[in-house]
This record gives C-alpha cells, structure tokens and sequence, in this order.
C-alpha cells in the first residue's frame, strides 16, 4: 500500500483514489510527510472545515512557499506571500470586505451576457481547427476561447493574451508545483514580470476607465480596496481563466470520451459537468493553518498546524456518492462536491466557470460528434493541488 502521497509520482494526480479511499476508511485525518500537512479526507470533515473559518483560517493558506530556495524567496521579497490579500486566502473581516467587492462583477446577468461571446469565441476556434482533423486538445482547444473570455472580463488587451498566459503558467509552477532551485528562479522572474504587468493594468484603468473588471475594481481603491489587493484580484482571477477552466474542461472531456459517452444530449451536460467535476477536479483541494488544537476521529492537529481539505477524496466519498468510482452522467447529488468550496470561501466564480464548461461541452459535441482519444499517452502535470492535462491528443 502506499504510504503518503508523492508530489513527483505521476499517480499522485493521475489515480490517487485508491489511495484516498484507504485513507478515508483507515486514516481519516492523515498526517502527510510529504505535503507537510495533516490531510482531511471524508466529505462531511471537509465540508465542516470550510464552514470553521473561525478554527482552519485561511490567512496565507494559499501561499505555498514552503517549497521555495532561501534564494528565490530573497527575489521575490515582499511578493513571496504573494495572495496575501486575495479573496480566498483571508479571513474575515478582510474577507467580508474583499468578497463584497468583487461580487459586484460577477452578478447573475453580468455572468449571463458573457455567454454569447463566449459561444461565439468555441465556434470561431472550431471554423479553424475542425478542417486539421485532429489536435492536441490541451494546446489547441481547451485553452484559447477562456483565456480570450477572462481577457475581455478583465480588460486585457488582445496582443497581451498570449504574454498573460504564459506568465500564469510560471506562477502556477513556482507557486504550487515542487521545482528545482535554478528553475524556481527562472519562474520568480517572470512572475515579477507578471505582476509588474498586472500593477501597470490597474494603474492606467485608474486613469482610464473602461467597461471591465479591473476598471471596477480600480475605482475602489481607496474606498474600499487598497491599489495591491486589486493587482492580486485581477492576477488570482487571471489564473483561473487561463489555467483552472481549461484543465477541468479537458479532465471532462478525457473522461466523456474514455466512458464512450461522447457527444453528451443537450439536457444532460449541466448535469454531465457537475459529474466531471466530481469525478475529476481541477482542483485537489485547499490549505488551511489550524488556529488551535482540533481533536477529531482521535487525531489532535496542532494549533499552527497546515490541513489540507481534500476535496479530491470527499467527492469520492463512499458515504455520500454510490459507487463513487462510476462515472455516471445522471447522477443525482452530483453537484454535492466541493471543488467550489464551500461557505463564505464558495468560489466567486464558480457560474461563470460552470458557464463555460456547459457551453463549451455544448459546443464541441455538436461541432464535433466523432471526436475520439488519438493512441498517444495520457500525462498530467505534476503539481500539490491541481489536476490537468500536459497534452491529450484527439482525432475527429
């Protein structure tokens, strides 16, 4: 059996759920060499933990600098606790405060315009690869019609797109994926170059405003937010747009097609997607620091202590989804993961991704109805708390 989870290991991303179901049944509350962490792992401990912001804090729970060389750290200076004063990585009031403000972007109409722009961005995306007949989904598909959605939300320009990715896919490296000293400082330059990027964007809609987010947000400063919790507000948002969306929609569509479910009928995708996400997260789950010493199933997790909430364990959680291996598209209590969070920390974003991935899974299957697995290998990138797709190959 093995016995902890492993970073480098490719099953640690690609199959933990054996592992995740012994620990479930044997060690509910697992203390994690490897993370440093002590790992929560049954549905019902990981939903309590999200609604105790009051005993798991999320105050710097996001900054997972732990990894990181005494050299790297040196560069980055004050940006190594980076998200310090993001949305989900702050506990009340702050959090109060930070959540009330940007949930005046993401009302139910303003996610709902978005909708057409973005089923027209999949359509024109498709008028350019369909005719290749095949493509690398990760490289070719996935990505491109959300990061040019998140783009226009934000108010990237166009011809910043592909810079904007690139510097996310670093951050994501050097922040949440275990990386070798010379690399780390590599990735520690680009992030400065991305941040310096994001601080200049916020300044000039300051200046400037327009109709999107970071000129909303701008127009708090000083009101209601300071001029850095914007910058990582825009930069936090930016990465689920270019990074978190695009890995689920291939994780779903890698599973679509290895059940031979593919295409999925129309009634059935907002319920296929609730099912994908369950069954295959994007994300692993979220850290929290323990305020002080918690007793539960006989283990006491020190206070000070970092937790993991595995939400990649409890949405296989025998004692709330039946036979939580099958992947089963009519699942009824689907939509009782917790890849969103849960409580005060629910993903303010959380329609607009599920928007996405219902109107792209709409799409592809009626551009794309043949659509198969090419017989190349299935990689994942390594990383502590998501899951996605280094390339998957397709045919049509």
């Amino acid at each position: 059996m093995i016995e902890d989870f492993d970073v480098s290991a490719d099953w640690h991303v690609a199959a933990p759920y054996p592992f995740l179901a012994g620990l479930r049944r044997e060690r509910p509350v697992f203390r994690s060499e490897h993370l440093g962490a002590y790992v929560l792992t049954r549905h019902a401990d990981v939903r309590a933990a999200y609604g105790d912001p009051r005993r798991f804090s999320s105050a710097g729970s996001l900054t997972i600098s732990r990894s990181l060389t005494r050299e790297t750290r040196e560069k980055l200076g004050e940006h190594g606790s980076f998200l310090s004063s993001f949305v989900a990585n702050v506990d009340p009031p702050d959090h109060t405060r930070l959540r009330r403000s940007v949930s005046k972007a993401f009302t139910p109409r303003a996610v709902s315009a978005l909708e057409h722009r973005f089923r027209e961005l999949n359509e024109d995306l498709l008028d350019r690869v369909q005719p290749q007949g095949a493509a690398d989904f990760v490289r070719e598909i996935g990505h491109e019609p959300s990061i040019k959605l998140t783009a226009r939300f934000i108010g990237v320009p166009e011809q910043d797109e592909a810079f904007v990715q690139a510097h996310v896919k670093d951050w994501f490296q050097l922040f949440l994926s275990p990386q070798p000293p010379e690399r780390q400082l590599e990735l520690a330059d680009s992030f400065l170059t991305y941040l310096a990027y994001v601080d200049g964007l916020v300044a000039d809609r300051a200046e400037n405003p327009r109709d999107d987010f970071t000129s909303l947000m701008a127009s708090l400063i000083g009101q209601e937010l300071t001029h850095r919790e914007v910058v990582e507000l825009i930069s936090t948002i930016l990465l689920g747009g270019n990074d978190t969306v695009p890995n689920q929609l291939g994780n779903s569509v890698l599973r679509l097609l290895r059940e031979k479910a593919w295409p999925v009928p129309p009634a059935l995708v907002q319920n296929t997607v609730e099912e994908c996400m369950r069954i295959d997260g994007a994300s692993l789950g979220s850290f929290r620091y323990a305020t002080t010493d918690i007793s539960l199933h006989g283990v006491t997790i020190p206070a000070g202590a970092l937790v993991l909430l595995s939400t990649d364990s409890a949405a296989h959680d025998e004692t709330v989804f039946a036979e939580p291996e099958r992947f089963l598209i009519g699942r009824p209590n689907a939509d009782a993961h917790l890849v969103f969070g849960y409580g005060i920390h629910f993903c303010v974003g959380a329609a607009l991704a599920r928007l996405q991935l219902r109107t792209a899974i709409e799409v592809l299957g009626r551009r794309l109805p043949a659509l198969r697995l090419a017989d190349r290998p299935i990689s994942y990138r390594r990383s502590i708390v998501g899951r996605g797709l280094a390339a998957l190959h397709v045919e049509w």
